[in-house]
């Protein structure tokens, strides 16, 4: 978020904002295949070891792996990789792999700026990972502020806020979009609430632009005391 001095807070629109949070949301979320694939290693050495001759026996469930692993290996562009992450997630509902499927078709949707339909793949996944599934929530969050759809919106990040239990990156990243909302819709209390327990509960937390976390309660006390 940009200011206007190096000491106020700027007076950004809710679209303004979710633009800055959601390039970092982004950084997180993308990095997905890789938290993905580090914590799968382990649960996929142990399943070959335990599990080899039912893998085996189950076609079904390596054609999914398999379809996945095409998408993930042939896809040229967000258009491209949503259309077959669809297909994947659609043909293989319920698997693991069409889980994942369903994750990346929602980026790649989102990506597209194709927000309803991104929100509903993305509303699909779920996961034992707290920190994919807070990440998911909080882009489902990000579709629905671009469908301005505020109270939805609020509603998953909520629910992310509540899954990281605690993450002291997405919690107050979550927080942070929250009382945007708040803000644009003059709820300055609640938007209060959302820093003020940034600051209380993850004081390390930077917001990247130069300000610190009094600069918005400073603002917000402002606004209450109109």
């Amino acid at each position: 978020m940009a200011s206007q001095n190096q000491n106020t807070p700027d007076e950004s629109t809710v679209e303004k904002l979710n633009s800055h949070l959601t390039k970092a949301g982004t950084t997180v979320a993308n990095n997905k295949k890789i938290i993905f694939w580090a914590v799968g290693a382990v649960a996929v050495a142990a399943a070959f070891t335990l599990s080899y001759l039912f893998i085996y026996r189950n076609p079904h469930l390596q054609k999914s792996y398999e379809a996945y692993n095409k998408v993930e290996i042939n896809a040229t562009n967000d258009s491209v990789a949503a259309a077959q992450y669809k297909e994947v997630a659609d043909k293989f509902k319920g698997d693991a792999a069409g889980n994942l499927a369903a994750l990346s078709a929602g980026e790649a949707l989102y990506n597209e700026g194709k927000y309803a339909e991104a929100a509903e793949y993305l509303k699909r996944f779920d996961c034992d990972d707290e920190v994919l599934n807070a990440n998911a929530l909080i882009l489902t969050g990000d579709c629905f502020v671009n469908l301005k759809k505020y109270d939805e919106a609020l509603d998953f990040y909520a629910k992310a806020v509540k899954e990281c239990d605690g993450n002291p990156q997405i919690a107050p990243r979550a927080l942070l979009k929250e009382a945007n909302i708040y803000d644009e819709q003059k709820k300055y209390d609640k938007a209060l609430e959302c820093y003020k327990t940034i600051k209380n509960d993850f004081p390390e937390f930077q917001l990247g632009n130069g300000l610190g976390i009094d600069a918005y309660i400073a603002r917000e006390e402002a606004r209450i005391a109109k």
